[in-house]
This record gives structure tokens, sequence and C-alpha cells, in this order.
């Protein structure tokens, strides 16, 4: 983390799926996966650029439909840890569409909100489910991205439910 602010705030997140544990990490690692339940209720993401491997970098593109029309975020970030079906770490930042980094201020956020912050997934395989923990840094516990992070989550849960029927 680059921004002060990021380590002192974070969303913490704990998960069990009745799913294996290489199912959980494609959910993150597979751009149609992601796709398929990234974001929060309402939001759609066309597109997700996805390099898995240390130092690789990842596009994403959410939309969420409002009253005043379609709001697109784009958000950019790279790959710091890869350790499959166990661990993920990738930063994120606000970016344009071509992965250049917004500042969040452009973008009409709060005063202080870090311009690099950090998601990890860490994914224990408990024979057959799966525990996982993803921590946000850089995102208070108590905001509007840690709510949207657990209707994703939710997302995620219906989404593996489906999968795993299949």
């Amino acid at each position: 983390m680059t921004d002060e602010k990021a380590d002192r705030d974070a969303v913490v997140i704990e998960r069990s799926f009745d799913a294996p544990v290489e199912l959980i990490w494609r959910m993150w690692t597979e751009p149609d996966h992601f796709k398929a339940w990234y974001g929060p209720a309402g939001a759609v993401v066309p597109i997700a650029k996805m390099d898995v491997r240390v130092g690789g970098s990842r596009l994403v593109r959410m939309q969420i439909a409002t009253p005043d029309g379609p709001m697109r975020m784009w958000f950019t970030g790279q790959y710091r840890e890869v350790v499959t079906n166990r661990r993920l770490v990738y930063t994120e930042s606000f970016s344009d569409e071509h992965g250049n980094v917004v500042s969040p201020a452009e973008l009409g956020m709060p005063d202080g909100h870090p311009i690099t912050t950090q998601v990890i997934v860490e994914l224990e395989d408990l024979g057959g489910c799966t525990k996982m923990v993803m921590t946000h840094a850089g995102v208070p516990a108590d905001s509007p991205g840690a709510a949207g992070w657990m209707v994703a989550l939710d997302k995620l849960a219906a989404y593996i439910n489906a999968e795993s029927r299949q």
C-alpha cells in the first residue's frame, strides 16, 4: 500500500461455500466467471481483462443503470501474489478505459479516498467445501464500498450454486 489511509481501513468478509476450492479460485481468476458476479446489485461487468500472474495487469469495467443513464466505472490494478487455489493479491485503482489511473477526487469520491487499494483473497480447502476470506485494504468496513462487497459476494454465492448444479 502506498496510501496511509489504506493501511488503516479495510473491509474483511469471510464466507464458506459448498464448492471445491478450485471452483472458487476460477471465480476470481477467469474473466467470464468474474464478470458474472462482480459488483453491487444491478451492476454488469462487460469487460474484465485479467493477466493472472505476479506483475500481470487487470482492467475491469463496471456499469450500473441510473436514472440519468448508465454510470461506467473502470478499475485497473496489478497482481502482486498468485498462489493457485490459496491466495490472490491485487491492487485496485480507478482508471480510464486504457488502464491509466484516475484520481478518486476526479470521480467525485470523498477526500481521503486512497488512489490505490489492495484486495486479498484467501482460500482454504475444507474437503470439498471452501472457506474464503476477502480483505479490501483501503475500503472502510462501514463504507458504501463494503456494502457493495457484501452484495457482490451474495451474487458470487448464487452464481457458485448455479455453477455447482451444472
